[in-house]
């Protein structure tokens, strides 16, 4: 629906300025901007893009002139990305499922659902589940006996989530995300190869070939309040315990969450992160992209970790952290910078050796 620049400025709690009566009906970039859209040219650099677009109205940030850029009206934010979260919520048509509970789900009658749940096509419920007010389970969805999920979800197609899962409200999980898949966790009779040189760094101290065993996840998962899980992204449940996941964690596609982890609150782990069982994650920390975490690990509150970044051993508290091994960014950094000027240092200290060698009074 469209709405007027004086809604979304109330809406969003930020500055309105020129024609508020001005209506737009969706967002889009400076440049592909049509008259009815709002154009987000929330840097100076994306502002240049105005006038090759035809927006009448833009978001910008405070104090930026406005006028001088042909508009009819503006949105002035302290944070424009951050009003951004608004904006997009207020714009977003969703996905268009439909409300109801569709003929061809199958729904255990112990279940409990409430009133408003919205079920699509060929999503299986098992029995005892219980399901919170206004969620929306999309079509294929699979939720295994006993689980509970709090009010608001919304499950995309292809989720799974398995037996006595628990999770609280807002949940929002993408395409093909799997909670509740058995913990990765096999044993060998006697010590392994992988156990001797874990503790040899090298020497395999004569093991021998031997089969796995099997080790039961007997835990569970369980999950706090608005987390959201990107597609193809794997929680795995605990080996005797629940592995946890806190409030607000917001997880990319393809992370992997290992049996027995711990995350805090307010997490964000982002694409193809990979956390080994039994590690435990604080409050507030950041794991960048393709960054691995050993297994049985502490990482404190407020820790960011680069991209691709391999941790093998604990990390303090307020800590940044980058590399294989990881270490302090400002120390990887400086390793990197010694590492490219190596070539130099050995073509330095050939030219010495030379050097020296023609000086030998012994030639």
């Amino acid at each position: 629906m469209p709405f007027t620049i004086a809604e979304i400025a109330d809406s969003l709690g930020i500055r309105a300025e020129g024609d508020t009566t001005l209506t737009v009906t969706a967002v889009a970039e400076p440049a592909q901007a049509g008259a009815s859209d709002l154009a987000l040219a929330m840097k100076p650099e994306f502002a240049e893009q105005l006038s090759l677009g035809k927006a009448r109205a833009a978001m910008l940030w405070d104090g930026a002139d406005w006028q001088s850029m042909g508009l009819h009206a503006a949105l002035l934010a302290p944070r424009p990305r951050f009003a951004m979260s608004g904006l997009s919520a207020m714009m977003d048509a969703g996905a268009g499922y439909a409300s109801g509970i569709h003929d061809t789900a199958a729904i255990d009658p112990t279940a409990q659902l409430a009133k408003d749940v919205t079920v699509g096509p060929f999503a299986v419920i098992g029995a005892g589940v219980e399901i919170g007010a206004g969620s929306v389970i999309g079509a294929q969805v699979f939720i295994g006996q006993g689980s509970r999920i709090g009010a608001g979800a919304l499950l995309h197609p292809g989720v799974r989530i398995g037996h006595g899962v628990t999770i609280g409200d807002r949940f929002i999980a993408h395409f093909g995300a799997s909670v509740g898949a058995d913990g990765f966790s096999f044993v060998t009779p006697e010590p392994s190869a992988v156990e001797k040189v874990r503790e040899t760094l090298g020497d395999q101290g004569g093991a021998t070939a031997q089969s796995y065993a099997r080790i039961h996840s007997l835990g569970s998962v369980t999950i706090g309040h608005d987390v959201e899980l990107g597609a193809n992204s794997c929680i795995d449940r605990g080996t005797v315990r629940d592995t946890q996941i806190g409030n607000g964690c917001k997880f990319d596609n393809l992370a992997q969450i290992g049996h027995n982890v711990v995350i805090g609150n307010d997490c964000l782990i982002c694409a193809q992160v990979g956390i080994a069982g039994s590690s435990r994650i604080g409050n507030n920390v950041v794991l960048g992209g393709q960054t691995g975490v050993s297994d049985n690990l502490f990482i404190g509150d407020n820790v960011i970790t680069g991209g691709a970044t391999k941790v093998l051993s604990n990390v303090p508290s307020g800590r940044v952290m980058l590399g294989y091994p990881a270490m302090k960014m400002d120390t990887q950094l400086e390793i990197y910078r010694q590492l490219r000027r190596l070539p130099r240092l050995i073509a330095d200290v050939a030219r010495l050796k030379k050097s020296v060698s023609k000086t030998d009074p012994s030639d």
